[in-house]
């Protein structure tokens, strides 16, 4: 009994020793830091990967397109491979999916929130301020075929987003920010003058002024059955630049949750105030701003900058039949303020990341090909097919894109005046953007910001009250349902801490085994006590 005992023991240490070896060759993605090769080598071929992501749009596609056949035309020797998807969520959940094959892409367009959980493996995304800075193949290398951008001419505001722990990560690939495209001629009609900068007191003033309806029912601002004055497109974005300009809690650096605070709380009753009378509605609750402001349904529509296409009488991109278009004058303006000489607004837009590989080789590679895609013979082209603005001061002074921004056109898709109006926008105001903390958990925080807007707006819809007891449970609601209590949640005492799933099987495995090795060994004590006593 005793001999097979120790049979059985000894199988069980070899086990664990199997799986410690196996789950030390895997570790986290498998993968090497990487170290910067002295030379590209272009005696072979090189093939990447590019996630690429765009609106359905194939003026963006055709850029794509052009970008690669060039740049494959300067370095033969690498192959780039492009996968486009029209949703970054999709972007997103593929990579996750990837990582544990080590199947990901070489270069992804995505955000930094997103990164930010993509670095729950170890050595899974590459850090770039070794690269950025390379004398041969850094922003403005010596080695480089073509004219890129130098780091002193990266636009500081954009280029920080991408940073994470201290540590840059990201390379901004488009900018863009949200603006309200107000109707001109109702704001006027109702009697007022817009100011150059919105004030929120401004926007809720004349959105319950334009409630007004005559005895027929019919809103009389614009003679229709539907006016919802105020529609926002993205709530998060809302929660967090309301904050900010209140110089209010949202989240510190570290990953710490400040949004559940009063100034949250007293902006929910305010929306919740006008969401009552009608006068607020969101994207998810109503449907696109941009629609009900064609219509003349809506007088202040607020949507990103990259959005300017479908906006106006004259839009070139329409998502409502031409029969249902009103006449007016949009005009192109900061979101709302709380304080007209010291505006904040957000920066967003799709960043540029590399993802670690086994061959350093294919991630210089990479590296290189991301550089191209920030360079002016692909910024100046993409930037003109949407509101978004080039990240490089380099690409925005080149005189072929002054040119652009100085050729309005009230119908012309390419040189429409209010993508251009918002474009300026942007520039005008980049010192006065701002970029959320990036963290593991980040992008659940920014969903919750919204949710809190969104929940306020669809209880007052259906008729339940918002008060104390309603905030209490919203916040305790919001809190569970993207787990930021496994987070950090100002006050509990949990910083740093995150929920990473479950363990990997291989664990799992490991600390069975190692549970079956203890009851065995004691056992085998126990047997051998009762055994001395017997004898």
């Amino acid at each position: 009994m005793k001999k097979m005992l120790k049979h059985f023991l000894s199988i069980l240490l070899l086990a664990a020793f199997l799986v410690i070896t196996l789950s030390g060759c895997h570790g986290k993605g498998g993968l090497s830091e990487f170290v910067i090769p002295d030379k590209l080598d272009e005696s072979r071929t090189i093939e990447i990967t590019f996630w690429a992501k765009n609106d359905s749009n194939k003026p963006q596609a055709d850029i794509y397109k052009k970008a690669i056949e060039d740049f494959e035309a300067l370095y033969p020797s690498i192959k780039v491979n492009i996968r486009q998807y029209t949703d970054y969520g999709k972007i997103y959940n593929d990579v996750i999916t990837n990582i544990a094959t080590n199947t990901t892409p070489d270069v992804c367009i995505t955000y930094p929130d997103h990164i930010a959980t993509y670095m729950t493996g170890a050595n899974v995304v590459v850090p770039l301020d070794d690269l950025m800075s390379d004398p041969k193949y850094g922003l403005g290398g010596s080695e480089l075929k073509f004219d890129g951008p130098t780091r002193s001419e990266m636009i500081e505001q954009f280029l920080k987003e991408g940073v994470i722990s201290g540590i840059q990560y990201a390379i901004p690939y488009m900018r863009s920010t949200e603006a309200c495209y107000v109707n001109k001629t109702y704001v006027e009609k109702l009697g007022y003058t817009l100011p150059d900068v919105l004030t929120w007191d401004f926007v809720w003033e004349v959105s319950e002024a334009a409630m007004a309806k005559d005895s027929d029912d019919n809103f009389i601002i614009n003679g229709q059955k539907v006016m919802i004055p105020f529609i926002y497109k993205s709530t998060d974005n809302m929660m967090i630049q309301t904050l900010r300009q209140l110089d209010a809690g949202y989240s510190t650096e570290d990953g710490e949750i400040l949004l559940f605070n009063d100034d949250t709380k007293e902006f929910l009753y305010t929306i919740a105030e006008h969401t009552k009378t009608g006068a607020f509605s969101t994207f998810k609750i109503s449907s696109y701003p941009g629609n009900f402001l064609n219509a003349g349904q809506c007088l202040f529509a607020v949507d990103s900058t990259a959005g300017a296409t479908w906006m106006g009488s004259h839009a070139p991109l329409l998502d409502i039949p031409e029969d249902q278009l009103v006449d007016f004058e949009t005009v192109v303006l900061p979101i709302p303020q709380y304080d007209v000489n010291n505006p904040k607004m957000i920066s967003q837009g799709p960043s540029l990341c590399v993802f670690n590989k086994r061959d350093p080789q294919e991630v210089l590679a990479s590296w290189i090909f991301l550089q191209y895609m920030i360079s002016n013979d692909v910024q100046i082209p993409y930037a003109e097919t949407e509101g978004y603005v080039p990240v490089t001061s380099k690409a925005q002074h080149d005189p072929e894109y002054l040119k652009y921004l100085s050729s309005p056109d009230e119908i012309s898709r390419e040189y429409y005046s209010i993508k251009i109006d918002a474009s300026k926008l942007l520039m005008a105001h980049t010192d006065d953007t701002f970029t959320t903390p990036v963290f593991n958990g980040s992008a659940s925080l920014r969903d919750a910001a919204g949710t809190l807007i969104e929940n306020t707006a669809k209880a007052i819809r259906r008729g339940k009250s918002v008060d104390e007891t309603f905030m209490k449970e919203l916040y305790s609601d919001t809190i569970s349902l993207y787990r930021l209590d496994q987070l950090d949640i100002k006050g509990s005492g949990t910083a740093g801490k995150t929920d990473l799933g479950p363990l990997p099987k291989t664990s799992v495995i490991l600390l069975t085994s190692l549970a079956v090795i203890w009851v065995v060994l004691a056992i085998i004590f126990l047997f051998g006590k009762v055994r001395k006593q017997n004898s």
